[in-house]
């Protein structure tokens, strides 16, 4: 996908960009292919890969009519280089975005990534989920949390959930359908007081098959949730 391509579509529903928008865009994917070669990552570094990969893949919340450009607290858990909340931000400057990276070496990127691009209201934060979400500062304050192809269900749902006020929602996105996957997770989702209420396939503009899951939290999160890092994954619920 060219850039021009990618502003065409975005054009053709309803979000056109402005001249900064496609500068920061640009420079994004300079960055990410010039902090590639110190650290790792992405595979992907072709330039019209990126913009549909990681740029157009990314933007499917706000294109599905999940996300909109409102002064929303949104948390991205494992999101590495930024995807999908950086490109999200980009396109709607309302958001108040937080990261959570395990690596610090990304939160490095990162912070220097949002400096260039002259973003606000942006937060990197180096260090587990499981011990995050036991923080009052963090636990149940967030109206979003996203995640993209960071973990089955069974675990992603524990990993995000916690960080969630009441009637937040959990944003999967995923690289093929999820129906079986959703279907193993629902003793973790019964076990964490949510459910699922939007699981929808779609492709991308060149057939790649994805899959965007919506969790809603119904109530408080029993406070043992999160288990201690790496536990989740180890022993899912």
């Amino acid at each position: 996908m060219t850039p021009e391509l990618f502003y065409k579509l975005l054009a053709e529903q309803g979000f056109e960009l402005t001249s900064q928008q496609k500068v920061q865009f640009e420079r994004y994917f300079e960055l990410l292919v010039e902090w590639n070669a110190k650290i790792n990552l992405t595979a992907i570094t072709d330039k019209e890969e990126v913009y549909l990969k990681h740029f157009y893949d990314s933007l499917a919340p706000v294109l599905q009519g999940l996300i909109f450009n409102e002064p929303i607290h949104l948390l991205d858990i494992g999101a590495g280089a930024g995807f999908p909340s950086l490109p999200m931000k980009i396109l709607c400057p309302e958001l108040d975005v937080t990261i959570i990276d395990s690596l610090n070496k990304r939160i490095t990127f990162l912070n220097y990534l949002a400096d260039e691009l002259g973003l606000a209201k942006v937060h990197f934060l180096h260090g587990r989920a499981e011990d995050f979400a036991q923080q009052p500062t963090f636990r149940a304050q967030f109206d979003l949390v996203t995640a993209r192809a960071v973990a089955r269900m069974q675990v992603l749902s524990e990993l995000t959930i916690p960080f969630l006020k009441i009637k937040g929602q959990l944003i999967a996105l995923k690289a093929s359908s999820a129906e079986e996957e959703n279907l193993a997770a629902k003793n973790a989702l019964n076990t964490l007081f949510c459910h699922i209420v939007l699981s929808k396939d779609y492709r991308l503009p060149n057939g790649d098959p994805r899959n965007i899951t919506l969790v809603e939290k119904k109530k408080e999160t029993p406070k043992k949730y999160p288990r201690k890092a790496g536990i989740p994954n180890k022993n899912p619920l």
